[in-house]
């Protein structure tokens, strides 16, 4: 019986990968689960894992070869030879033998590729139950525990505490019998003399790209099996060197000023994590990329509130939901979306993408930073159906419970400042989308109403946007649309 190896799914929207490196050759006895290949695509490198045991027939695609999904890679034939195969697997890796499982890293989401891990909550040696917890790792955006996928004893951490993984690494070794520690440290001094004097063939893209890049393989730190160089690792050297300065320095540049050492004692350091990080590299990115321009104009509140009072107690009787000023908001913005598209449109290369739909991003501060849930299809809910996805969306942000796919994919944000006490602001744009709304602190203020001065409850908005897409005359006619839906709600009722 023949066993087709095919290429496995690579993920949303990447279609072919090439062929990096094949582990196993034919006539080798393979196990199930063993690694036989590893393909490499534009944004991860993924490992194909044997379906089965037997023994490897013939290979249809060689390394370099560029594939598609679904391709055949190989054949598997099935057999008695896979027997052979403990033998060589337990010298070369006792964590994949019988009674052993290994700890990999979990699913982290679209287009993440890799994670720190944050913190270990179980030593080497210590008795897991099955789903314990075992570790946390901390990605750009959020935090992922890891369970124990057998119970057993932790018998070896091959990722300890600050190091960084990759999407397929593994984190640590579970042995279900009562194997004790000592073995699994014996393979690495084994494994690291053998690894110092291999002759590590590097993958065939990450050798054009260092081609391409005039940088040698000395100049690159490996990432990949016993230090390959992969894609990845020469494009962030790349950027490395591209982030050196050109003119020669005469001291490192000073990230602070001096600092007394008497005052020093007193301060507390603390490594920031890969969340802030990420807001910090994004935030800068933004300022850098786009053609970053604040409008502001002010709305006077006094209808929404009104309107507010008078049915918020009928609307949480029938809905379950609170009725907040962000339903109105996002009604408003969504309204006003559709006469000014170029808002709620990305550029893409030299081409502008207008979205005909509002995936509305809703900022929420944590107690690990800024997130931006996304209510998908906002511009077909109901106030209700609003109220109720920002109220389950906030407190899972809130409890760390947000999923990648529920911060991708916002066309347009709201960002309120208001909560916190903001009376004005101008809030940075979340790449790639083009707009971005501030509200702000709702302030009792003497306005000219009809040649009288009067007290009303006032907020002002900011809108900031890509000028390279949207022109001033569409971000005041936007922010106009806003304040008008605003200051007569019934306008939402009837399109206008």
């Amino acid at each position: 019986m023949t066993t087709e190896i095919r290429v496995p799914t690579l993920g949303e929207s990447v279609t072919e990968a090439t062929v990096a490196t094949w582990f196993k050759k034919p006539g080798d006895a393979v196990a199930v689960d063993e690694m036989l290949c590893e393909l490499e695509t534009d944004k991860v490198t993924v490992e194909v894992p044997s379906p089965a045991a037997g023994t490897m027939g013939e290979i249809i695609a060689a390394e370099g070869e560029t594939v598609g999904v679904n391709a055949l890679l190989a054949t598997l034939a099935a057999g008695d030879g896979a027997a052979a195969a403990p033998a060589p697997a337990a010298a070369a890796a006792p964590a994949a033998s019988a009674g052993s499982t290994d700890v990999m890293v979990p699913t982290l989401g679209e287009s993440v590729t890799e994670a720190a891990v944050a913190t270990w909550f179980k030593q080497v040696g210590d008795t897991v139950a099955q789903d314990e917890m075992l570790c946390e790792l901390e990605t750009d955006k959020v935090s992922v525990e890891v369970p124990a996928p057998v119970a057993g004893v932790l018998t070896e951490i091959t990722a300890p505490e600050g190091s960084t993984v990759d999407a397929s690494a593994k984190l640590g070794v579970i042995s279900g019998s009562s194997v004790a520690a000592a073995p699994a440290s014996a393979p690495a001094a084994v494994a690291a003399p053998a690894a110092a004097g291999k002759d590590v063939a590097n993958a065939p893209s990450a050798e054009k790209a260092m081609a391409e890049a005039g940088l040698s393989a000395a100049a690159v730190t490996g990432t990949g099996r016993d230090g390959r160089i992969m894609k990845d690792d020469v494009a962030r050297a790349v950027a490395a060197v591209a982030a050196t300065p050109v003119a020669p320095a005469a001291a490192p540049v000073a990230v602070r000023a001096p600092v007394a050492t008497s005052d020093v004692a007193r301060e507390e350091r603390v490594k920031m994590t890969r969340l802030r990080q990420t807001i910090a590299r994004r935030l800068k990115e933004s300022q850098n990329t786009a053609a970053m321009l604040t409008t502001y104009n002010e709305v006077d509140m006094t209808e929404v509130m009104a309107l507010r009072k008078q049915y918020k107690d009928q609307f949480e009787k029938k809905h379950g939901a609170r009725l907040g000023f962000m339903s109105f908001f996002t009604k408003a913005c969504c309204h006003a979306l559709k006469e000014v598209p170029e808002v709620n449109a990305e550029i893409d290369g030299t081409d502008i993408v207008y979205k005909n739909f509002v995936h509305m991003g809703v900022a929420a501060g944590t107690p690990t930073g800024l997130v931006v849930p996304v209510i998908r299809d906002a511009d077909a809910m109901s106030f209700a159906e609003i109220e109720k996805a920002i109220s389950e969306k906030g407190k899972r942000a809130r409890d760390g419970k947000l999923s990648m796919a529920e911060m991708q994919g916002g066309t347009f944000t709201i960002s309120n400042g208001g909560v916190y006490g903001s009376l004005m602001s101008s809030p940075i744009l979340n790449p790639p989308q083009s707009g971005i709304l501030g509200m702000h602190k709702i302030q009792d203020r003497p306005m000219a109403i009809n040649g009288q001065v009067v007290i009303r409850p006032m907020m002002y908005l900011a809108l900031s946007y890509d000028h390279r897409v949207v022109d001033g005359k569409g971000a005041v006619t936007f922010l106009v649309r806003v304040k008008e839906a605003l200051e007569d709600p019934r306008r939402l009722l009837m399109d206008l």
